[in-house]
């Protein structure tokens, strides 16, 4: 482990913390999502056994490095930012796979691999005609990463270090969250906290309350309905209200209704930028934060922010994958010029 030292001027834009996983994804039509007894649209925690269950019965798939927090970063490099990842997986091929995949997009990566069981994270993605995605994800190697695999110095090296909710659930990463937290506070650095889901909120909308109570939050994204399940408001513009006043930066989104973002008082909105034709709905939040923090990074304004997300969140459901393919720096120029 190595301490953080003095630094007047960050090494990365953002450093994220988050699940190591590969997406494995495949088409299929609803009538699949019933009779093997999914939840459309949502994200379910699966063990191993069903996790090759799933498998099996899925049809020609797509392997595909994701992860929430890593595809934010895989969105901010694409766009030029300075990134660093901490993540865990096995010594098995998935690891390969991931760790390959992220240090080709220019992100540092050196969380040691873990020996022995469990194996390397999965997410079994069904994609049905309208571009749901319905995901089974087997958490594996990832729901034990160490506190003492951190890199305190990396941490402090970071603009931003970006948390992912769903990484929130197992209790080994979450301690190692928190330290992280202190640590970037300790070096005078934001943090970013992604609400991942509505269950995550279920089991851990506690913690969550008392960090923002403590101010230990920065930026807080969520999508309308986190929203909700985290104040208790169903009134979209009640759950702003609430929250609002209580982070420095809040910016929650509302799929093809836009975005919309709260700081210092101002209070900013997009629309979404459009889709020719929705492919896939995968990583749409996780590319959206990409886009925000890029400006934020950079010291752009309010809605500017906004604008980038909304962009690259339209061009990540434009495809299979959740990571770009298209050039984001090209589509975002117009915006920067």
């Amino acid at each position: 482990m190595t301490q953080p030292s003095a630094i007047s001027r960050p090494r990365f834009d953002v450093v994220a913390i988050g699940n190591a996983i590969v997406d494995v994804m495949a088409a299929a039509s609803d009538d699949d999502i019933v009779a093997l007894g999914l939840a459309k649209g949502g994200m379910t925690l699966v063990d191993e056994p069903r996790a090759h269950e799933l498998y099996q019965a899925m049809g020609p798939a797509r392997e595909i490095s994701g992860g929430s927090a890593a595809n934010t970063l895989a969105g901010l490099a694409a766009l030029g930012a300075s990134c660093g990842f901490i993540g865990q997986v096995a010594g098995d091929q998935l690891g390969e796979v991931f760790a390959h995949d992220i240090r080709a997009g220019g992100i540092a990566f050196d969380t040691p691999v873990r020996a022995g069981e469990p194996s390397t994270a999965r997410c079994l993605i069904f994609v049905t005609p309208d571009g749901q995605r319905t995901m089974n994800t087997f958490l594996g190697a990832s729901q034990f990463l160490p506190a003492d695999a951190l890199d305190d110095a990396v941490i402090a090296d970071a603009a931003v270090l970006y948390l992912e909710g769903y990484l929130w659930d197992p209790e080994e990463p979450r301690r190692a969250m928190r330290r992280a937290i202190a640590t970037a506070r300790a070096a005078g650095r934001k943090v970013a906290f992604t609400l991942s889901d509505a269950f995550v909120i279920a089991r851990h909308g506690d913690d969550f309350r008392a960090l923002i109570e403590a101010g230990a939050i920065d930026i807080l994204f969520a999508n309308e309905h986190e929203l909700a399940a985290l104040t208790g408001k169903d009134d979209f513009h009640e759950g702003i209200a609430a929250l609002g006043p209580k982070i420095a930066t809040l910016v929650v989104t509302r799929s093809e209704k836009g975005a919309h973002a709260v700081s210092g008082g101002e209070h900013a909105m997009v629309a979404a930028a459009p889709v020719g034709h929705v492919v896939d709905t995968t990583g749409a939040g996780d590319l959206f934060a990409a886009g925000f923090l890029f400006g934020h990074v950079r010291g752009l304004a309010l809605e500017t922010c906004l604008g980038l997300g909304a962009i690259c969140a339209a061009e990540v459901i434009s495809h299979y994958g959740a990571r770009p393919e298209a050039d984001l720096t090209a589509l975002v120029a117009p915006l920067l010029s």
